[in-house]
């Protein structure tokens, strides 16, 4: 819980953008984080090996998460927002306007999507990775 605390306080300073360095800094933050560049362009962060997060590397920075089931229509028909490419039927939304969404919010849909797929992990898999 550590790390949430952390990323909530990062994401409400005064100055904080989202831009590619501040988003690597939030998700680094969380436990067993790791992070890696797939595709040849995406920047890609997961938990014990599942993505949570992925941010383009080529043109202006676009990120995709994972939200739960009741937020994936209104979030993916917001504005700046749509369904992420490949992985809409798992419920992934594609962030095209950073800023559209609020510090706070940021934190919440990060946190969340990782917290979306660590709790799918299984048990013995966690464990290994301090979870």
């Amino acid at each position: 819980m550590v790390g949430a605390s952390i990323l909530a306080i990062l994401l409400t300073r005064k100055g904080v953008e989202m831009n590619i360095e501040s988003l690597r800094d939030f998700c680094r933050e969380l436990p067993a984080v790791t992070e890696d560049v797939k595709w040849g362009h995406d920047l890609c962060f997961s938990v014990a090996g599942k993505m949570f997060c992925v941010a383009a590397l080529d043109g202006p920075l676009t990120v995709s998460f994972k939200v739960r089931d009741d937020e994936f229509d209104e979030l993916s028909n917001s504005p700046g927002l749509r369904p992420a490419p490949y992985v809409a039927r798992y419920k992934w939304v594609l962030v095209e306007d950073v800023d559209r969404l609020s510090r706070k919010e940021w934190s919440h849909y990060v946190k969340q999507s990782y917290d979306l797929v660590k709790a799918k992990l299984p048990k013995k898999v966690a464990r290994e990775h301090g979870l």
